[in-house]
């Protein structure tokens, strides 16, 4: 029985607001029954409202008036309001709210090798990673997403936005030595915290693409990985290009040969910022370094799905309205005759 009277009760809640008004329906019912258990020779009960009084002493008479019941039934929409009435609207996903996310991509001249295949297909570098950032951006619904190219400077192409197709726009429209053909990876670095500096601490992320070393810019990347570390931007770094590309000769750096990528560079930056360093030698791995990425940083899930409540007591406030003024007409009509 408990358990019933709990669902009742939970039944209640969902329809109105206040259930508890709807006890106050018997009101005049009592108000009648004790005004006829009252002793006629003694003091009788007295009711403070005319309303209540005339739905007290009303008897169901051939010929009574009718206006005791429209009182009964307006009464009755009143405690109805009161209770405020709800009605349920459809479920509503709230918003996901994910990550701020920028992405930094080189464009400097080194971008241009082709020493990449997209299916059979012999393709550039930045070909490439266009392919495999443009997959990346459709499994991050939900984070807001800001584009960053350097070469000689770093520029930003895109806002913060939750529009990953203008993102993936502006990116496609990117040509190799589009801002010069030198490589600022600190001056990128520097700027991704720029922009990220509105977005809350925890979420803010950059992913740093360079097939180089830094050899342009005002920042050194060490000197930007602690700015950023200052600021909790959490840096992934991905060096992308094939060893052939690299400064050597079948996996093995020539003597006296400079490195084609610093990857001792991108290490220390996302060491110091928290972040992870890869190594991507084609576009497979290139690939399953963004799947990698997207299991580090995954996109919050949505929240449970909401019912909005629309109240509708004004239904019920606006019917007993009515009903009083048609009650209460016959009365103001013949108090108006009898004055004139």
């Amino acid at each position: 029985m408990t358990g019933d009277a709990g669902n009742w009760m939970q039944a209640l809640r969902d329809v109105f607001a206040w259930p508890w008004w709807l006890l106050a329906m018997p009101l005049p019912w009592l108000v009648r029954r004790f005004a006829s258990a009252s002793p006629r020779s003694g003091g009788a009960l007295r009711v403070p409202y005319r309303g209540l009084e005339a739905m007290a002493t009303s008897r169901n008479r051939p010929g009574a008036s009718p206006t005791p019941w429209l009182l009964w039934i307006a009464w009755c929409l009143l405690c109805v309001a009161a209770a405020r009435p709800l009605q349920w609207g459809e479920a509503a996903q709230p918003p996901r709210s994910a990550r701020d996310l920028m992405l930094a991509v080189d464009l400097s001249g080194s971008m241009s090798e082709e020493d990449m295949f997209v299916g059979r297909r012999a393709v550039d570098r930045l070909t490439a990673a266009k392919a495999v950032i443009a997959d990346f951006l459709e499994r991050r619904a939900g984070d807001r997403i800001g584009l960053i190219v350097f070469g000689q400077r770093a520029y930003a192409m895109t806002p913060m936005t939750l529009d990953r197709e203008s993102v993936r726009q502006q990116l496609d429209a990117t040509v190799v030595g589009l801002v010069g053909r030198e490589t600022a990876i600190g001056d990128a670095v520097g700027l991704a915290v720029k922009r990220l500096q509105d977005a809350p601490r925890g979420q803010r992320l950059l992913i740093l693409l360079t097939d180089g070393v830094s050899n342009a810019g005002a920042l050194t990347p060490d000197k930007a990985a602690e700015l950023a570390r200052d600021a909790g931007v959490r840096v992934h770094t991905i060096a992308f290009g094939s060893e052939a590309g690299a400064g050597g000769m079948f996996g093995f750096q020539m003597p006296g040969s400079e490195p084609a990528i610093d990857e001792a560079a991108l290490q220390r930056i996302a060491d110091v910022t928290g972040g992870r360093a890869f190594r991507a030698r084609d576009t497979a791995e290139l690939a399953g370094i963004y799947g990698e990425i997207d299991r580090l940083e995954p996109v919050a899930q949505p929240g449970p799905a909401l019912r909005p409540r629309i109240e509708r007591y004004p239904v019920p406030l606006a019917m007993a309205s009515v009903l009083l003024l048609l009650a209460l007409s016959p009365t103001l009509r013949l108090r108006r005759e009898a004055r004139a």
